[in-house]
């Protein structure tokens, strides 16, 4: 039995990996794989692989291909969900901004430089022909920190999935001024060089057991109310968000991550592109 280690957020789009772990189903293959929540996002990921202290790691694609090209020694391995996400730009409840265009120059609470909530709020600004060197921080490194940043005016707006934040927007701790989705597919699966180097073999063996999983996760019998209970988001909230997300079952194309690079270089978050193959497996 091989131990391999794994991370990724702790967000809906990850049950399928929890459910093959508790199905026994990795370890019939006789990978003994270990599971780990990051709260923090992909800046803090980003670092774990960087540092060895992970094999794998399901990760926003945009966040990973910034870091792959700063020096990450890390490859993709398969495109995960080949789906926009949603982000949801938040305010307080108590805040005074009421659209969008009421936040230019405000201070943006962020999990950590180099996240998607991060990336994203650059993105977004430059949609909206904001200034994007002009633009200020404040790193909260998790949405429960967030939530203090901006209930207490330390920040002004924070970008984070539109339905893991649902609940705070039915609970008024948030209110939702609008939404900015991804141009491109949302999550990758990430191996260190080294681990990959070392286990192709593992290595598709594992992509093929999660990929039939993925294939069939919609239909499993209840999954929309098994979601809401775990994550407590409401059934229409996640029926809603079931029918936007296609999980995928193949590499992430060249011209995806073209589209990415392109536009990380456009809003200078990278020093130069790079080629499609350093990158992929």
């Amino acid at each position: 039995m091989k131990k391999v280690n794994i991370i990724g957020v702790p967000e809906h789009f990850n049950l399928p990996w929890h459910l093959c772990i508790e199905n026994g189903e990795f370890n019939e293959l006789g990978i003994d794989l270990h599971w780990q929540d990051i709260p923090e996002g992909t800046g803090k990921m980003c670092q774990m692989l960087r540092n060895e202290e992970t094999d794998l790691a399901v990760i926003l694609t945009e966040g990973i291909i910034k870091d792959i090209i700063d020096g990450n020694n890390s490859t993709i391995i398969q495109e995960y969900v080949g789906s926009p996400l949603l982000w949801g730009i938040h305010v307080a409840e108590n805040s005074p901004y009421t659209k969008i265009e009421d936040l230019k120059g405000k201070k943006i609470a962020i999990s950590r430089f180099g996240s998607g909530s991060h990336l994203m709020a650059i993105v977004h600004a430059k949609l909206m022909n904001w200034d994007i060197n002009s633009l200020e921080f404040v790193v909260v490194n998790n949405i429960d920190n967030a939530v203090i940043a901006l209930t207490n005016g330390e920040a002004d707006y924070f970008m984070w999935e539109h339905f893991m934040t649902k609940p705070l927007v039915d609970q008024k701790i948030f209110r939702r001024l609008g939404d900015c989705p991804t141009p491109w597919p949302s999550f990758v699966i990430v191996a260190t060089k080294a681990f990959a180097s070392k286990n192709k073999r593992l290595i598709d063996n594992l992509l093929e057991c999660i990929n039939m999983t993925t294939s069939e996760f919609k239909h499993i019998p209840s999954i929309d109310r098994t979601l809401a209970t775990k994550f407590n988001l409401q059934i229409e909230d996640i029926k809603e968000w079931l029918m936007m997300t296609k999980w995928s079952q193949k590499q992430l194309s060249e011209k995806n991550f073209d589209k990415v690079q392109t536009q990380l270089k456009e809003l200078n978050l990278i020093p130069h592109t790079t080629d499609y193959k350093k990158v992929v497996l």
